[in-house]
């Protein structure tokens, strides 16, 4: 289990290090946080909930108007960008970049790294 954590946590600071990312975490998909790399972690947990009922709202909406599950939620605000991609069926990953980023590299390296940890938790 050590060895998957490390892995884990290797996973999201590889993302953290992609220009723009400011936070990034893994949860279950019933938002429960696994691990997180994000200097102030004082909402941590309700972030992680939150973001879990976003994208579970989102693949129930889009399922039922028969438009498939969608590939990842993204948040715009005016100070930044929340992104959430599923990672198979016990996972997502959630990804908080700032507000001037552009978001092909990231959404390129998110994609990537939901596989991985999809792989993961098998």
């Amino acid at each position: 289990m050590s060895d998957t954590i490390d892995m884990v946590d290797k996973l999201l600071a590889d993302l953290k290090n992609i220009g723009g990312v400011e936070a990034c975490a893994a949860a279950s998909r019933d938002g429960l946080l696994i691990r997180a790399v994000m200097q102030k972690e004082l909402y941590l947990e309700s972030l992680v909930a939150m973001s879990a009922t976003i994208l579970g709202a989102s693949e129930t909406a889009t399922t039922q108007v028969q438009k498939g599950v969608p590939n990842r939620v993204i948040v715009e605000t005016d100070y930044g960008k929340l992104i959430i991609v599923g990672a198979g069926p016990k996972a997502l990953l959630i990804v908080l970049a700032s507000q001037d980023t552009g978001l092909g590299l990231i959404l390129l390296e998110l994609q990537k790294s939901a596989m991985k940890l999809k792989e993961l938790l098998k």
